[in-house]
């Protein structure tokens, strides 16, 4: 199964970056580029533990739907969603804060599997990794841009 680690510095407090990290109106603002929209489940504010948020996106010019599940929590250190329905075989993405006295450093471990066997071996291989990084990072920046201009508002 192939994984994603990403690492992001953000100079907010790590309570900060967790709450932006789960916030559902936030992912919508990253993922702008796809039309991403919640369509179910919570589909704004913050999501908790075993709750699910369906999304709605268009990814490689088709429309698609995914349901995930905030299935781990440690409030502001760790959460983990998992897909219950979607495209992939599965998924599971952590989330993970901790500060290292002047920032927060967010790390993403976002391990899938694709369906089809060999054929999906071959897409992740070919180009499935390289576009989830890069929803990814898309994604970490934003929560960074957000954080940090709303940490700045604090002092």
């Amino acid at each position: 199964m192939p994984s994603i680690i990403l690492t992001t510095y953000i100079n907010a407090s790590v309570e900060l970056c967790f709450d932006i990290a789960r916030s559902i109106d936030v992912h919508i603002a990253s993922t702008k580029h796809t039309g991403e929209r919640a369509i179910a489940g919570r589909t704004s504010g913050l999501i908790e533990l075993g709750e699910t948020v369906t999304w709605r996106a268009k990814h490689f010019g088709i429309w698609q739907n995914l349901t995930s599940k905030i299935t781990d929590f440690d409030k502001p250190r760790f959460f983990a969603d998992e897909m219950v329905a979607g495209a992939f075989k599965s998924f599971r993405h952590e989330h993970h804060f901790r500060s290292d006295g002047r920032r927060t450093i967010m790390s993403d471990v976002f391990v899938f599997e694709s369906p089809l066997g060999f054929l999906g071996r071959a897409a992740n291989w070919l180009f499935l990794t390289n576009y989830m990084t890069r929803l990814l990072e898309k994604r970490n920046s934003v929560i960074k841009e957000v954080a940090e201009q709303n940490a700045v508002a604090f002092f």
